[in-house]
């Protein structure tokens, strides 16, 4: 939403200064499509040349999830950590035995189950049962788990960022590409030199809206919205660190109630919960989960 409002709040200010300035809209409107076609025509092609289809794609996918923004809410952190606090405890009370059930059919877990968002994302699900499952095959040293959890999270956060980076590479071109349109208006004007100053004034005046058009899609739309992207990857990669350090402080010894607490300082300050509505959400579970 806030993208939607700064791009608008953006336009309203440059056009309306204009304007105001004494500034006539005619001249820009005239030349805007073919100057939008000739700089976003060689924008999509760069694009299409620069890029491997998985990562063409995962860029256009990520301009619906800049404009969405983050998917995990502070209910989805407190719902990771009583999910991970329940997956702990089961094995500190029964054993790695019992946990095979859950992390070879999640889909059919109670655990899992009682935390639908979470269960969702096939892609947490997958990870913690992956790691957990290891566990089980007596991968348990905690620094060794540590150390291909660190490097499997790195590959997922940089396999991750390539939409964002493929369309910053782009919205770094459009000056560029605006210039290029500009350049092909200066050739035409000069192609009819021979003309009255009125109409060279008028197709100068064209030529120019392509470099101010590349300009201004370049540093108000396009590469803002490929840097609010790659903060939104970099947030959510939180999620995944959290993961992380319960089941190294799990593998460590430590208690569910510690391991949990300690996920918990991983949790970004703005969806952390506190210690006491952790607390709370842990005290509230079902009894029936762990029977």
């Amino acid at each position: 939403m806030l993208i939607v409002i700064g791009i608008v709040l953006t336009m309203t200010m440059v056009f309306g200064g204009y304007v105001l300035a004494g500034g006539k809209m005619a001249p820009v409107l005239k030349a805007l499509p073919l100057e939008t076609m000739i700089i976003g025509g060689a924008a999509v092609g760069s694009y299409m040349v620069s890029n491997g289809g998985g990562i063409a794609k995962k860029g256009m996918k990520g301009l619906g999830h800049a404009f969405k923004g983050p998917k995990w809410k502070p209910q989805d952190y407190t719902d990771l950590l009583c999910l991970m606090f329940l997956l702990t405890k089961l094995i500190k009370a029964k054993g790695v035995i019992a946990l095979e059930a859950h992390i070879e059919n999640p889909g059919e877990s109670k655990i899992f189950g009682n935390f639908q968002r979470v269960s969702e994302d096939h892609h947490v699900i997958e990870f913690i049962c992956d790691y957990l499952r290891m566990t089980t095959m007596n991968f348990d040293d905690p620094y060794q788990v540590e150390d291909v959890l660190i490097k499997d999270l790195e590959k997922h956060h940089h396999e991750q960022s390539e939409g964002a980076h493929a369309l910053g590479v782009v919205g770094e071109a459009f000056p560029a590409l605006g210039i290029v349109a500009a350049v092909l208006g200066i050739v035409k004007t000069m192609g009819s030199i021979d003309q009255p100053v009125e109409i060279l004034g008028a197709m100068i005046g064209g030529a120019l809206v392509g470099t101010f058009l590349g300009i201004l899609i370049s540093y108000t739309v396009a590469s803002p919205i490929a840097g609010r992207l790659q903060q939104i990857v970099d947030e959510e990669s939180h999620f995944f660190n959290v993961i992380k350090d319960i089941i190294v402080a799990h593998l460590h010894g430590n208690a569910p109630q510690i391991s949990v607490e300690i996920g918990r300082k991983s949790v970004p300050s703005h969806l952390q919960p506190t210690f006491y509505e952790l607390d709370e959400a842990v005290n509230e579970l079902p009894n029936d989960l762990l029977a």
